[in-house]
């Protein structure tokens, strides 16, 4: 069956007429059956370690829209939850966690192989969905990347430009570079098990990419994507590997020979055309609408789905979002790009 998926064939390196097509957080808050399900589950986290609830919202898009990939529903910061930070949610606000700031936070966490217990629940939907996806829809499991996940463990939150973390970078490098190092192995651990539970393809999220400027991109954002790739193609033979360095610039150029990734997923601060001559050279390219036509819809939306899928015709392509759809999203806008996608 492989082989007659869309998203496969794109990732393999085909140009298909209508490309495959899914959304970044396709299942979320701007679906009104997924905010019945959370409102179900009780809480954020909770839905997440809920197997059958997850299971459930990461089908609900495809029931809907019939995209050709549904992402496994789950979050970046569990995997430090794993390893034992402190992970809570602030209505309104956002993660909040346990802060690492020097050498005594990061000898408290628990190995690389010590995830698995909690981590079950995650492993356990990923077993339901690719039971009850349909035939044609492949299963994406993810991670957040080493750098941006550290970001969050450091600063205890999302931060507008990554402050602590560069600073714990600057200040305490031997500290930094263990933890980078730690949740490079625990996530080549934790992909592996998805995998081995029935995700098909992997995807590497670094959100935060983009403040990592120079040699600093090469060392904490491109080297820990190669060694993540290189040892889930070295245990498991042919998968597919998506990377998402996020307004990485023209650090998009190279940037799959450099990790050995089958695709790159760009943000919508980068143009089309650009990146056609520039990184889709290099093979299969995804995105990179921006989310926010997703809200405004209109002939716009209709108009600029229709450019990008022409600007990236010439070669293998996913069309999807330059980041992921937001909760103010109109559903109906996502029929509107559907159909103009797919005529």
């Amino acid at each position: 069956m492989a082989e007659t998926k869309k998203l496969l064939r794109a990732l393999a390196g085909e140009t298909l007429d209508v490309p495959p097509v899914w959304l970044m957080r396709q299942a979320g808050r701007y679906l009104p059956e997924y905010r019945a399900t959370r409102a179900e589950a009780g809480d954020f986290l909770s839905l997440c370690y809920n197997s059958d609830l997850a299971a459930e919202v990461t089908l609900q898009p495809i029931r809907r829209y019939g995209f050709d990939a549904a992402i496994l529903f789950a979050d970046i910061l569990l995997l430090p939850q794993a390893l034992g930070a402190e992970l809570w949610f602030e209505t309104g606000e956002g993660p909040r966690m346990s802060t690492i700031t020097g050498p005594d936070g990061l000898k408290a966490l628990k190995g690389k192989d010590d995830i698995h217990d909690h981590m079950a629940p995650v492993y356990e939907t990923v077993r339901i969905l690719s039971r009850e996806l349909p035939s044609e829809t492949t299963l994406i499991g993810f991670a957040g990347a080493p750098w941006t996940v550290a970001t969050y463990m450091i600063a205890g939150r999302g931060t507008k430009d990554q402050a602590p973390a560069h600073a714990l970078k600057a200040e305490d490098t031997a500290t930094f570079e263990a933890l980078i190092d730690l949740l490079t192995d625990a996530t080549i651990e934790y992909l592996s098990k998805q995998v081995e539970a029935g995700a098909e393809v992997i995807k590497i999220f670094d959100s935060w990419a983009g403040s990592l400027k120079g040699e600093d991109f090469d060392k904490y954002a491109m080297a820990p994507a190669k060694r993540i790739i290189d040892e889930l193609k070295s245990r498991h033979p042919g998968l597919p590997c998506i990377a998402f360095p996020r307004e990485a610039g023209e650090k998009y150029i190279g940037f799959a020979k450099a990790t050995g990734a089958d695709c790159v997923a760009l943000d919508n601060s980068v143009d089309a055309d650009w990146a056609a001559a520039n990184v889709q050279v290099d093979g299969c390219v995804q995105g990179n609408m921006a989310p926010g036509l997703m809200v405004t819809g209109g002939q716009e939306l209709i108009d600029e789905t229709k450019r990008i899928k022409e600007a990236f015709s010439k070669g293998p392509h996913i069309f999807n979002l330059g980041h992921g759809i937001t909760p103010e999203a109109d559903p109906e806008n996502v029929t509107i790009m559907l159909e103009a996608l797919r005529g």
